[in-house]
């Protein structure tokens, strides 16, 4: 359960990008890994869906968070970001069909600049 705290951290917007990335994460799990539980990740996408959770969360931004792919610090592991964009290449073609609304967002969550490093 979050605290206070991390609700207010957490913006709108921020929840939204991490309800897509876990939905981009499901569908690839399911198409690469899942066998009998179709509603739980496997052991190595869940790995990864708590690494990408806590990062995110944990983003020197806050508010002003860019999409990952837009950011000029980049706090993943270059393995987990690898494993990311293997999600990600996967599941975005995928996404408009399957969740339209979320995909349309994170287009344009994407398109926004960066903030400036300096703060």
């Amino acid at each position: 359960m979050q605290s206070s705290t991390d609700d207010q951290v957490l913006t709108r917007r921020i929840r939204r990008e991490l309800k897509t990335v876990r939905v981009m994460i499901a569908l690839y799990c399911g198409a690469h890994h899942r066998d009998a539980d179709r509603h739980a990740l496997c052991d190595a996408c869940d790995e990864l869906w708590r690494y990408v959770e806590k990062r995110v969360q944990h983003c020197p931004f806050r508010a002003e968070k860019p999409t990952c792919v837009n950011c000029e610090v980049h706090c993943f592991k270059p393995a987990m970001r690898e494993r990311v964009r293997q999600v990600m290449r996967y599941a975005g073609p995928r996404m408009s069909w399957r969740h339209p609304l979320l995909a349309l967002m994170h287009f344009v969550d994407g398109r926004k600049p960066a903030p400036s490093r300096e703060r």
